[in-house]
C-alpha cells in the first residue's frame, strides 16, 4: 500500500489543536454551492451577492448570515463546457448597472472550447432573474487546449472592461504565447464596451499601449507575459490592479500590473529564468512583487486589498489564498519599499477558488467545498481553523487529469479514514489513506501510478472514502 508520499500534503491542512479564534467563519451557513468560483455584488445598493456556480448558473441571495434560500439568476449550462479549468467562470457588472441593467460573463463555450466574454440584461421587473435570450458576445477567443482559460473579468475604475486570459493551455506555453503581442492569449486585455468600433463589438481605449501600432500587434492588450491570471482586483483606494499569476512547477507570483508591462512568461516563472533555465535576457521584464515555492503551494488564488471595517488589522493588506495548499495569507506592501510582511492569516478551508467583497467592501471566499465564508468581526491575523460542519468527500480537481489530481475530503472530528483508488472493475489500485485523522480540511494527490509505482493508462478510476459511519465515492478520468 503506497501510504507514505501524501503525509506531508496532508499535515499541512490538519488543524492544530490550538484554541485560537478564526480569521473567517461561514457566511451563509444555509446556502450550499455547487463549485462555486467567483463572487460579486451588484451596484445598485441592494446589498445581494451573486456567485457564480463552475457548470453554468448564478445564484442571488441577500447578504444576510440568516438568508435561507437563495434564487436562479441567470443559467446557461447549455452553452458552455465545464469541468477541470473550463466552465463558468467570471462575472462583471456595468458601472452603470442601476440604469442599463448590463452585466459581463466569462465562459468556455460548447462545441469549440473557446473562451466567450458577453453581454446579458438583468429581467425587466425581476431583479433576482436575467433574460436568457438577452446574450450578446462581445469577444470570442480560440482556445488550443483545456487548461489556462484565466476567467476574470473586471470593470476597472477607468469604466473599461478588464479581462484575464492564459496562455492557452497545455505546459510550458508550447506555442509561445505568453511573448506574443499578436494573439490574445497570456495577456491581460482591456476593452470599451460602450463604444464599440471597427465592426467589432467594443473599442479600443486610445491609451492602450498598443493602440494604433502597425506592427501587427493586438491592441486590446494592457499588459502581457501572463501564464494564467486566474484572479486579479483593484484596490479602491489606490487603484493598483493586483494579480495572481500561476505558475508552472515551481513559482506562483503576484504582479501589480502596469500599462504595456511584460511580466516574463515564459522567459521567467516567478524571478527565475524558465526558458532558458539559467542566463535568462531579463531586461524588459517586470518582476513579480511576491513569490512562494512550492513548500506553500502550487496554485495561487488571487484576492483583494483589504478595506471593510470587520478586521482593522487586515486593512491595506493584500488577502490571498492558495488552491492546493489551502493555506490564506496577507501581504502588506509598500510602494517604495515592496513588500514588508507577508503572514499566514489561516489554514483551511482549502479549495480557495476565489475571493469577493460585498457593497461595504467585507471581504468573501468561495471554496469547492460549497460554502461562503467571510471574515470574522473585530479580529486581526493569527493561526485560526474553521472546522467542517459534516463528512464529505469532493470531487477531484482538474478532472479529466494528467500527470496529477487533488482529492479534498472533509472531517468533522478525529476518525479512522482509508482512502483508495480502485479501477472500474472494483479492483484495488492504489491506497492513498489509511491512518487516524484529525478535524478539519484534508487534500491528497494521486499521481496516476500503481501501488508497485507503475503509471495507469487512460480510463475511469474510483477514489473510495471510508471512515465510521459514512463512505462514499467519486469517479475520476486519467487522460494523456
Amino acid at each position: 500500500m503506497r501510504y507514505g508520499f501524501i503525509l506531508a500534503i496532508l499535515s499541512c491542512l490538519n488543524p492544530s489543536a490550538s484554541n485560537s479564534q478564526n480569521l473567517f467563519e461561514v457566511a451563509f451557513p444555509n446556502l450550499t454551492f455547487d463549485q462555486p468560483v467567483d463572487l460579486q455584488h451588484p451596484p445598485d445598493g441592494s446589498n445581494r451577492l451573486m456567485v457564480v456556480e463552475q457548470a453554468g448558473a448564478i445564484q442571488v441571495f441577500d447578504n444576510h448570515p440568516n438568508v435561507m434560500a437563495m434564487n436562479l439568476f441567470l443559467d446557461i449550462s447549455d452553452r458552455i463546457v465545464s469541468g477541470g479549468e473550463r466552465g463558468l467562470l467570471g462575472l462583471a457588472f456595468h458601472p452603470d448597472y442601476v440604469n442599463n441593467g448590463y452585466f459581463y460573463v466569462n465562459y468556455t463555450k460548447t462545441g469549440t472550447g473557446g473562451t466567450v466574454v458577453s453581454r446579458f440584461e438583468v429581467s425587466a421587473g425581476n431583479p433576482d432573474s436575467a433574460s436568457l435570450d438577452s446574450e450578446f458576445i462581445i469577444l470570442e477567443v480560440e482556445q488550443p487546449f483545456s487548461n489556462h482559460n484565466g476567467g476574470q473579468i473586471v470593470f476597472g475604475p477607468d469604466g473599461y472592461l478588464y479581462i484575464g486570459m492564459g496562455d492557452g493551455g497545455s505546459g510550458g506555453d508550447p506555442y509561445g504565447h505568453g511573448q506574443n503581442l499578436a494573439t490574445l492569449l497570456g495577456a491581460l486585455l482591456r476593452i470599451d464596451v460602450d463604444q464599440p468600433m471597427n465592426d467589432a463589438n467594443y473599442g479600443i481605449p486610445a491609451d492602450n499601449p498598443f493602440a494604433g501600432n502597425t506592427d501587427g500587434y493586438r491592441e486590446e492588450i494592457y499588459a502581457y507575459g501572463l501564464r494564467n491570471p486566474w484572479r486579479f482586483s483593484f484596490d479602491p483606494v489606490t487603484g493598483r490592479l493586483w494579480l495572481a499569476d500561476v505558475g508552472q512547477n515551481k513559482f506562483e507570483e503576484i504582479d501589480i500590473i502596469s500599462s504595456g508591462k511584460n511580466y516574463g512568461w515564459d522567459i521567467m516563472e516567478g524571478a527565475h529564468c524558465y526558458d532558458p533555465p539559467a542566463a535568462c535576457d531579463t531586461a524588459g521584464l517586470s518582476l513579480p512583487i511576491w513569490e512562494y515555492d512550492r513548500n506553500a503551494g502550487w496554485s495561487i488564488t488571487g484576492g483583494f486589498v483589504y478595506r471593510g471595517t470587520r478586521a482593522p488589522a487586515l486593512v491595506g493588506k493584500y488577502i490571498y489564498a492558495d488552491w492546493g495548499s489551502g493555506k490564506v495569507w496577507s501581504l502588506a506592501y509598500d510602494e517604495g519599499n515592496g513588500p514588508v510582511n507577508n503572514e499566514i492569516a489561516q489554514l483551511g478551508p482549502g479549495s480557495v477558488t476565489s475571493f469577493g467583497v460585498d457593497q461595504d467592501g467585507e471581504l468573501y471566499l468561495c471554496s469547492f467545498n460549497g460554502k461562503i465564508y467571510r471574515l470574522a468581526e473585530d479580529l486581526g491575523v493569527g493561526e485560526g481553523h474553521i472546522l467542517p460542519e459534516t463528512v464529505a468527500l469532493h470531487q477531484n480537481y482538474p478532472n479529466p487529469f494528467n500527470p496529477a489530481t487533488t482529492i479534498n475530503f472533509d472531517l468533522t472530528e478525529t476518525m479512522d479514514v482509508i482512502l483508495i483508488i480502485y479501477d472500474p472493475l472494483g479492483r484495488e489500485v492504489v491506497g492513498l489513506v489509511n491512518s487516524r485523522l484529525e478535524a478539519g480540511y484534508h487534500q491528497v494527490v494521486w499521481d496516476g501510478y500503481d501501488a508497485g509505482g507503475g503509471k495507469m493508462s487512460n480510463g475511469i478510476y474510483i477514489a473510495g472514502i471510508k471512515t465510521p459511519g459514512f463512505t462514499r465515492s467519486i469517479k475520476m478520468l486519467l487522460l494523456k
